[in-house]
């Protein structure tokens, strides 16, 4: 009944002064609003981060030729490039027990001809193994066959933006492009797949068959990488370790330094997570700081109001009132500031996710966790930054408080 009553009597002493509750409050609503759109910019550029990922390929491995190093934030390569070779890519599919597909992969970036129009852009030749390992899809025409890729044919597949950018609108398929100085026929165009964890366009490459490439087009006897696709998920670290096996055996490497180097999809998976959680959690705890600002807000008003109601105070200590009375009512006013703003923040975080994700194709993904944390950190703030001004209101002698003008 005394809580009941308590909150009554703060309710109207809060209302009687509605400006200065506002105001006592945007600390708050500013505070909670804030811990929930980072959040929610955070986990969203996480998921799009882990779905650009899944996108890569399903259960993928990639062997590299020479050392793989994380430099200025992006992988780079470095060391002996011309370790890897067709028969690696044999090797592996006849000796691993994890591995369900592999597929060589050489890319280099040249001019692309079609009539009057050009552009530059990544060839890449493969074999048509590398369909299921990277998720490829034919959106018109065909990919090349095992048959073509072994009698050397000048077939090519088109990524969308190439295709937009020698063709517009047109359909390519049936048409004949140069590359460096080869005549290709279009006979494919592909899905669209948007862009990669780094930000490079995956359909702006043109896939060739690998022999046609290694011979006719690079005058290359090696190539850059092997994507293997291992027996599901729970297979890739097991895959990733036998394949390290098996080109050490190959390769002759014995105790020197691999010449290659493997990465797995959980490996790559684990880090980005790491990476974008990291800056979930910066995000959230800036935006936090605003919320102990908004506590500052509410002891300061607090404490304003104690002195304005001094005389109310004493006379109510005079006719009975206890101390734990007053504290109580104090903390209450507090309470109710605190988590009056933390609602209103809740319902501007919602609505200012909403418009962001909806007006900017920001990725933005709610999070019930963190609207729960900062709901209850600002309860929390409204009860620690309340005790103060509440005890002070208890210890005001009752005779000295009445005598207050």
């Amino acid at each position: 009944m005394k809580l009941l009553k308590g909150t009554r009597i703060a309710l109207k002493t809060l209302f009687s002064h509605k400006l200065r509750t506002g105001l006592a409050t945007i600390g708050i609503v500013v505070g909670v609003c804030s811990v929930i759109i980072m959040v929610a910019i955070g986990d969203g550029a996480q998921s799009q981060v882990l779905a650009k990922i899944q996108a890569m390929g399903t259960d993928l491995v990639i062997v590299t030729a020479g050392q793989v190093k994380l430099i200025a934030g992006r992988s780079r390569q470095i060391g002996n490039v011309a370790t890897l070779t067709q028969r690696d890519v044999e090797a592996i599919l006849e000796e691993s027990r994890y591995v369900s597909g592999a597929a060589p992969a050489q890319s280099r970036k040249l001019l692309v001809k079609y009539e009057a129009i050009s552009t530059s852009t990544t060839v890449t030749g493969t074999s048509e193994a590398v369909m299921p390992i990277i998720n490829l899809a034919v959106s018109k025409g065909r990919f090349f066959s095992d048959d073509e890729d072994r009698t050397m044919q000048r077939f090519a597949v088109l990524g969308p933006t190439v295709a937009k950018n020698l063709f517009g609108d047109r359909n390519p398929v049936g048409e004949a492009i140069r590359i460096g100085k080869v005549y290709f026929e279009v006979i494919g165009l592909l899905r669209e797949k948007g862009t990669d964890l780094v930000g490079s366009d995956q359909d702006d490459v043109i896939y060739i068959p690998i022999n046609t490439a290694l011979r006719r087009l690079f005058n290359l006897t090696y190539i850059n990488n092997i994507y293997v696709q291992a027996k599901g998920s729970a297979n890739i670290e097991k895959g990733a370790a036998e394949i390290g096996e098996i080109l050490r055996d190959k390769h002759r490497l014995r105790e020197r330094t691999d010449d290659f180097t493997v990465q797995n999809q959980t490996e790559i998976l684990k880090a980005e997570q790491e990476t974008s959680q990291t800056f979930t959690n910066l995000l959230g705890s800036v935006a936090a700081i605003s919320l102990l600002v908004g506590g500052v807000g509410i002891l300061a008003i607090m404490l304003i109001s104690i002195k304005e109601r001094t005389r109310e105070i004493g006379l109510r200590r005079a006719v009975g009132a206890m101390k734990r009375d007053l504290l109580l009512q104090f903390i209450v006013e507090s309470l109710v500031l605190s988590l009056t703003g933390g609602l209103i923040g809740i319902i501007l975080g919602v609505v200012i996710s909403f418009g962001v994700a909806h007006f900017t194709q920001w990725p933005m993904r709610l999070s019930l966790p963190a609207i729960g944390a900062a709901f209850g950190f600002a309860a929390l703030i409204g009860v620690i930054f309340g005790v103060y001004p509440a005890m002070k209101a208890a210890r005001l002698d009752p005779i000295e408080a009445l005598k207050a003008e």
